[in-house]
């Protein structure tokens, strides 16, 4: 799928959301440099992921909610303000769509059910 298609998916998914309006308001104006700083912070994110499952860590450890909470951070510094309901939302995507399960399973078996699982476990501790 190329990144217009994605895109155009995006928009018809969530266009009249706040947060897709936030995220585009505070994005039109990111250089290259900035995507690539937001892309590089997200990598970091998911090798912590993978380096919190690699090592046994359940997905409702300190460790997997502290990345969890780093992970839900993120999108709010660099896209919209991602509640704990919205991060459940997307958790939720991360494994009932296929495209974002193969991505994180990719990178390390059964990534997208342990980031799953981390972002809901740090959810409930939070709510």
């Amino acid at each position: 799928m190329s990144s217009q298609a994605f895109d155009d998916e995006a928009h018809e998914r969530w266009g009249d959301t706040d947060a897709y309006k936030e995220s585009a308001r505070r994005t039109k104006n990111y250089s290259a440099e900035d995507f690539a700083l937001a892309n590089k912070r997200a990598a970091e994110i998911v090798q912590d992921f993978i380096d919190a499952i690699s090592s046994g860590l359940s997905a409702e450890s300190e460790q997997a909610a502290l990345v969890a909470e780093a992970h839900r951070q993120h999108i709010t510094d660099w896209y919209y303000t991602c509640t704990y309901d919205i991060h459940v939302g997307l958790a939720h995507m991360y494994v009932a769509d296929e495209r974002f399960k193969n991505n994180y399973d990719s990178q390390y078996p059964s990534l997208a059910q342990y980031v799953h699982d981390a972002i809901i476990a740090n959810a409930v501790n939070n709510s």
